[in-house]
C-alpha cells in the first residue's frame, strides 16, 4: 500500500540563503562586543592613555640616547621601556576583562601582598639604595620598584573596604578605622625608604578615596593637617630633602649651582630655550649630560626643549581629556566601589602628572616622581597600565557599558 505521507519540501534558495544571515549576525554581536559597544568614555580614557604611551617612547628615545650610548647601547633604555609597553598593554587589556567582583574578592589578598613586596627594599642583597632613597629590589637582574604596585593595591583595597560604607562616615572615627591603619603602614614602609614623592601620591590616594566614598570635608580637612605636619617633620629630617626645600623657597645662591640646584636649574633652561615651536625632535641640547634623569623625572624638560611650548600644551592637554574621561567614567558609576577606585586611579595618574610638570616648572620642590605614562620606568609603567585595567574593568561592568551591548544586538541585521 503506498504512503499518504507528503514529502518534506527540500531547501529553497530563500532558506539556504537564511542561515548564514543569522549566523553572520550573531558573529557582528559577538564583535560588537568586544570592540564597538563601549561607551564614548570608555574608549577616551583607552585611546588617551595608548597615545600618551607611544609618545612617551619616542621621548625616551630622544631623551635617553646619548646617556645610554655613552653605557655601550645608545638604544638599550628605549628597547627597554618598548618591552614593558608590549607587556603591559596586552596586560591593561586582559585586566579590563575581569568582572568588577573579581577586585572585590582579591583586594585584601593584593593589598598584603604589595605590603609584602615592600618589605623587600629592607631586605639586604635584594635591595639597593639610590639618590638617598632605597625603594627598589632587584631580583635575577630584573629592578622594580615596589611601590608602585602598592599604589595599585592600595587603591583597590581602599575601594573595596569604603564601599562597604559609602556616605556613612559620620564621626571621625568611622573615617579613620578601617581604612587608615593599613594605608597608614603602607605610607610609613615608604617613608622608611625615604620615598618622600611616592608617599605624598599615596597620600592624595587615601584622601580621594575618603573623599569619593562620602566622608565629610572637615574630617578630612583635620586629617589632612596632620599629614602635611607629618610630611613637613618627614621632609626636614634629610639633609637633601631640606635642601630642597629652602631652594624652592629662597632660591638658589651661585655655590648651590653645582650641587643641588643643578637639576631644577638645567630643567628650566631647557624649557625656556624651547620657545614657542622647540628645537626639532631629537635635538635637546641639555640631555649631552647637563640634565641629570632627563628621560624618567624631568623628561618634561625635554619635552618643552624639543617641542616647545606646543608639545607642553599638547601633554598638559592629553592629561587633562584623560581626566575628563576618567571623571566621567566616575560619575557614571552606581556602585559605589567603582566610583571610589576609578576616582582614585585617576587622582594618582592624573594628580601625579601634573606634581611632576609643577616639579619642573619650579612651582614645587623636587620630589622625584616621573610623568606617568611617558617618563622611562618598567615599574611606574606597568603599574600605571594595570591601574588603567581595573578602571576599564569598571566600567565595563558597569549600567552604561550593558546598554550599549543591549543597543548593538537590538542594531543587528
Amino acid at each position: 500500500m503506498a504512503s499518504t505521507r507528503a514529502p518534506r519540501p527540500g531547501p529553497t534558495a530563500d532558506t539556504a540563503v537564511a542561515a548564514p544571515v543569522t549566523r553572520g549576525a550573531a558573529a557582528i554581536v559577538k564583535v560588537r562586543r568586544l570592540f564597538t559597544a563601549q561607551s564614548t568614555d570608555y574608549m577616551l580614557v583607552l585611546g588617551t592613555a595608548v597615545f600618551l604611551l607611544a609618545f612617551g617612547l619616542v621621548m625616551v628615545l630622544s631623551s635617553s640616547f646619548v646617556q645610554a650610548g655613552r653605557g655601550g647601547d645608545a638604544y638599550g633604555v628605549f628597547v627597554r621601556q618598548s618591552l614593558f609597553a608590549a607587556a603591559g598593554i596586552p596586560i591593561m587589556l586582559m585586566m579590563s576583562r575581569l568582572p568588577a567582583v573579581f577586585w572585590r574578592r582579591w583586594a585584601r589578598t593584593f593589598v598584603y601582598l604589595g605590603l609584602a613586596l615592600q618589605m623587600l627594599v629592607f631586605v639586604p642583597g635584594l635591595s639597593y639604595e639610590y639618590g638617598g632613597n632605597r625603594n627598589w629590589i632587584s631580583i635575577g637582574g630584573i629592578n622594580a620598584q615596589p611601590s608602585e604596585f602598592l599604589k595599585l593595591a592600595l587603591v583597590v583595597w581602599l575601594a573595596s573596604v569604603l564601599s562597604s560604607r559609602a556616605d556613612a562616615f559620620p564621626t571621625l572615627t568611622s573615617v579613620i578605622f578601617p581604612a587608615l591603619p593599613i594605608s597608614g603602614v603602607a605610607i610609613l614602609l615608604v617613608l622608611a625608604g625615604g620615598d618622600l614623592g611616592t608617599a605624598t601620591i599615596m597620600i592624595a590616594i587615601v584622601f580621594a578615596s575618603l573623599f569619593f566614598a562620602g566622608a565629610r570635608l572637615r574630617h578630612l580637612v583635620l586629617l589632612l593637617g596632620a599629614g602635611v605636619v607629618g610630611a613637613i617633620a618627614f621632609a626636614l629630617t634629610g639633609a637633601s630633602r631640606t635642601d630642597r626645600i629652602r631652594i624652592w623657597l629662597d632660591g638658589c645662591t651661585p655655590e648651590q649651582l653645582e650641587g643641588v640646584c643643578w637639576q631644577p636649574t638645567h630643567g628650566l633652561w631647557a624649557l625656556g630655550s624651547g620657545g614657542l615651536l622647540g628645537q626639532g625632535l631629537g635635538n635637546s641640547a641639555v640631555k649631552w649630560s647637563w640634565l641629570p634623569h632627563a628621560e624618567s623625572d624631568y623628561i618634561f624638560a625635554i619635552i618643552g626643549e624639543e617641542l616647545g611650548l606646543v608639545g607642553c600644551a599638547v601633554v598638559i592637554g592629553l592629561f587633562a581629556v584623560l581626566g575628563i574621561g576618567l571623571v566621567r567614567l566616575m560619575r557614571a558609576q552606581t556602585d559605589p566601589m567603582r566610583r571610589i577606585a576609578t576616582g582614585g586611579v585617576m587622582i594618582w595618574i592624573v594628580g601625579q602628572a601634573f606634581v611632576n610638570i609643577a616639579v619642573v616648572l619650579g612651582m614645587l620642590p623636587v620630589l622625584g616622581v616621573p610623568l606617568p605614562l611617558i617618563s622611562a620606568g618598567g615599574s611606574a609603567m606597568l603599574a600605571n597600565l594595570m591601574a588603567l585595567g581595573v578602571v576599564l574593568s569598571m566600567a565595563r561592568s558597569s549600567g552604561g557599558i550593558a546598554a550599549g551591548i543591549g543597543r548593538a544586538e537590538r542594531d543587528a541585521p
